[in-house]
């Protein structure tokens, strides 16, 4: 059965992942909060994690979001989450197997008859599967204008392919800014592992579809990085609009704490930076499928520990082997260590927290500027290293701490030593004028998100100019029927 309404109605298809199923969400209630009529489309097993948050939309607002469970064809995975799998090269095989989804979602498509397809820029089938129903399709990629300038950068101008053996540095060409990195922090695809053979056949199809997409719709907004932005629509001449921050639309207590499920650290974290000073803690996060080795996490500790600052530290990986001889008592009512998933929007926003060490995740740097925080730096691999760039070089908000190898296994990365962790922290919480200035910059910017969601302001505006466009175009098909 269809939308019932004549209203604009637009599915949604996120990628089964928390850092790409959550920002989807928050923007599918931005638009059914503009009066769209509003499906989202996931995986039966996933729900778990956006139904709550749903069902509290529906419970609050005067508007509804549909949620429509689909199922893989046959038994193809162990997991239906890429959140839940062990393995890179086990996440790496998700991605492809997910387009065994593609006549499910013909099936739902045929069933609702949506005015327009937003999916997730890794799930490029469902361009083709819109367009087999007439419908168009606008991607989400849950990235940055600044990173999406880079990546072209790089491809367009060929920059690693072209750069001398000896070199160890490069410039990225054409950007608004000076962006200088290391040649270990790029993605070279002629070394990488074997195992992400079938991720990167995604990243290619993605590519192949891209002209043939509506758009793309941004978690960002304009006053963030007003240069990248008309960079990325004028001179790479792409169709896209900033909708962020999108966690904005969670003002309330409790729609940040049931944002990406239970939580089994979350009250007694809370409890504790209640008794802290305020600006006095360490934030420590690295997403949702990152985790490090024995000998990283040792450091990491011993890091943490010499800074003497306050710290929340929230770690994804099984075991407790890593943890120093008598470390837990000698950070007993200054460190707290939480294993698994937690209410991320509560804890950045606790006045007790000073400064956020991330991965460099666009979702957690954004959510970091949304609360007014200076972050730490510490990328990974994906796009978070032109993250890092941004964050450190073009807002001047960051701190590296040290990272410095792009690396999709945890064995491919060196060692960042304790000293560093410790030496980044200082300075983040320190109060010598370079932090000083680093808190007064990241404060404007926490400003500037907030109004930028704001009716009337940038982010609020282009999203209405979406929706007006995709209504225009609907009126225009109805003409010609």
């Amino acid at each position: 059965m269809g939308y019932t309404d004549q209203s604009l109605s637009v599915l949604f298809f996120p990628i089964m992942a928390q850092g790409h199923m959550l920002p989807m969400v928050d923007m599918a209630k931005l638009f059914a909060a503009r009066g769209v009529a509003v499906a989202i489309v996931t995986i039966s097993g996933n729900d778990a994690l956006i139904r709550p948050a749903i069902e509290r939309f529906n419970s609050s607002a005067s508007s509804s979001i549909q949620l429509h469970l689909i199922h893989f064809p046959s038994a193809t995975e162990d997991s239906e989450n890429i959140n839940f799998l062990s393995s890179q090269a086990q996440i790496f095989k998700f991605a492809k197997t997910v387009a065994l989804l593609r006549e499910p979602f013909d099936h739902v498509l045929k069933d609702l008859r949506p005015d327009c397809v937003v999916s997730d820029v890794f799930l490029p089938w469902t361009c083709e599967v819109a367009a087999e129903n007439g419908i168009p399709r606008i991607s989400f990629m849950g990235s940055n204008f600044f990173a999406m300038c880079a990546m072209d950068s790089m491809e367009r101008h060929q920059t690693l392919e072209s750069l001398p053996s000896e070199a160890e540095t490069f410039v990225l060409p054409g950007l608004p800014h000076h962006i200088e990195m290391l040649r270990s922090q790029a993605r070279d695809l002629r070394k990488l592992n074997p195992s992400i053979a079938p991720f990167m056949e995604v990243i290619k199809h993605a590519r192949e579809v891209d002209s043939k997409n509506y758009g793309m719709v941004v978690n960002s907004f304009y006053e963030l990085e007003p240069d990248y932005v008309e960079h990325y629509r004028k001179v790479l001449g792409k169709k896209a609009w900033h909708v962020g921050p999108v966690s904005l639309c969670n003002q309330e207590e409790v729609d940040k704490s049931i944002r990406g499920g239970e939580s089994k650290g979350g009250e007694e974290c809370l409890r504790w930076l209640d008794s802290k000073k305020p600006r006095s803690v360490v934030y420590l996060c690295f997403g949702s499928i990152c985790d490090f080795t024995i000998a990283q996490l040792k450091e990491m500790a011993l890091g943490l520990e010499a800074s003497s600052y306050p710290f929340v530290w929230v770690v994804r990986n099984a075991g407790e082997e890593w943890i120093p001889q008598g470390y837990e008592q000698r950070i007993e009512g200054k460190g707290l260590i939480i294993k698994g998933w937690v209410p991320q929007l509560l804890i950045l926003n606790h006045v007790a927290v000073g400064s956020f060490v991330t991965h460099c995740g666009w979702n957690s740097s954004l959510e970091g500027i949304s609360a007014g925080l200076p972050m730490g730096t510490w990328p990974l691999h994906a796009e978070q290293f032109f993250n890092e760039r941004l964050l450190v070089d073009v807002l001047k908000i960051g701190v590296a701490v040290g990272s410095k190898v792009y690396g999709l296994r945890r064995e491919e990365i060196p060692v960042v030593e304790a000293e560093a962790l410790e030496t980044a922290v200082r300075r983040l919480m320190g109060e010598e004028e370079e932090a000083e200035e680093r808190r007064r910059r990241v404060r404007e910017l926490k400003e500037m998100a907030r109004k930028a969601v704001d009716k009337g302001r940038s982010s609020y505006n282009d999203l209405g100019n979406l929706i007006q466009e995709l209504v225009e175009r609907k009126a225009h098909a109805q003409l010609l029927i």
